[in-house]
């Protein structure tokens, strides 16, 4: 059975202004129940993840901050929504959802977290419309409690995972890659442990040759006990700030392919969708529940 992190609070915590980009949250099992790629008993709501994981990751002074409404107007520009209680909430239970897909991952093959993949986070600020890292939350806390030794990152939203790879800079355990654009958000880099920055314009066909030279060229130097995907669709080339060409089909077989990546290596996947801000609603959870269709395919779930 495909298990998948979702509440209905994750839609919820934003003034009328930032509602659009996040109704996704709601109409992405929506769409999967009424078809009936997925059943309701995949499903499952998480906890509130607690400060000691986050600690593992987050500094305590920025953790403080968070809990305690005490963001100054600089630090909320720089996440880009207004701080309050319930976004907190949100952010806190998007990381204990993936976190919970991890083991979830490695009964079944593949878990999916509905929100996720906020990779602008660093350890001591947010940034991006990011919060809390979920996925370097749910790293640190699998390799502090020795649930496994190596975790690949895969992060294939359009945006570098500036947060993701400073997070990790000195850590050998956790193998950062980020195929992103060159001229997109964030504008200053960080060193991942394989960036490739792409171009604007590239297409289907270039885009996932790059892709598939990646990924062989990291299975020849690192082998994954799990494996983290931020699938952001905001590759499209409908999306609005994603400025490369990919095709709803050519994102769904980006998703097919590390999919099968991953069986090929013999690692676990947990999913979190990342960024997608295509102008109509609907276009984006295609391309999202395409990653979720193409998941359970590939793992015959």
């Amino acid at each position: 059975m495909l298990k998948i992190a979702f509440d209905p609070i994750y839609a919820h915590p934003l003034p009328e202004g930032h509602r659009f980009p996040m109704i996704k949250y709601e109409l992405i099992p929506e769409q999967l129940l009424y078809e009936g790629s997925i059943e309701a008993a995949g499903l499952f709501s998480p906890s509130v993840c607690t400060d000691e994981t986050i600690l593992l990751t987050h500094t305590p002074g920025y953790l403080a901050k968070l809990k305690l409404q005490q963001l100054d107007a600089r630090e909320q520009r720089q996440i880009g929504f207004p701080q309050s209680p319930m976004l907190t909430r949100r952010e806190l239970m998007i990381t204990q959802g993936t976190i919970d897909c991890c083991f979830f991952a490695l009964q079944y093959g593949v878990a999916l977290n509905v929100a996720g993949g906020t990779h602008h986070a660093f350890a001591d600020r947010g940034e991006g419309f990011c919060l809390l890292n979920d996925f370097a939350v749910a790293a640190n806390y699998l390799l502090s409690k020795s649930v496994l030794s190596n975790i690949l990152i895969i992060d294939l939203d359009v945006h570098q995972g500036n947060g993701t790879a400073s997070i990790f800079a000195n850590e050998p355990r956790v193998f950062t890659f980020s195929m992103h654009g060159r001229h997109n958000y964030p504008f200053r880099k960080e060193q991942s442990d394989l960036d490739l920055p792409l171009e604007d314009g590239i297409g289907d066909s270039d885009y996932l040759h790059l892709l598939n030279i990646s990924l062989q060229k990291i299975s020849s130097q690192f082998s994954p006990d799990i494996v983290f995907y931020l699938s952001g669709v905001d590759v499209l080339k409908t999306d609005k700030f994603g400025k490369l060409k990919l095709t709803m089909e050519g994102c769904r077989l980006r998703d097919e392919m590390v999919f099968r990546f991953c069986r090929q290596i013999g690692s676990p996947c947990v999913v979190a969708m990342g960024g997608g801000y295509s102008p109509e609603a609907r276009t984006i959870v295609e391309a999202h529940c395409n990653t979720f269709r193409t998941a359970k395919s590939i793992y015959e779930l």
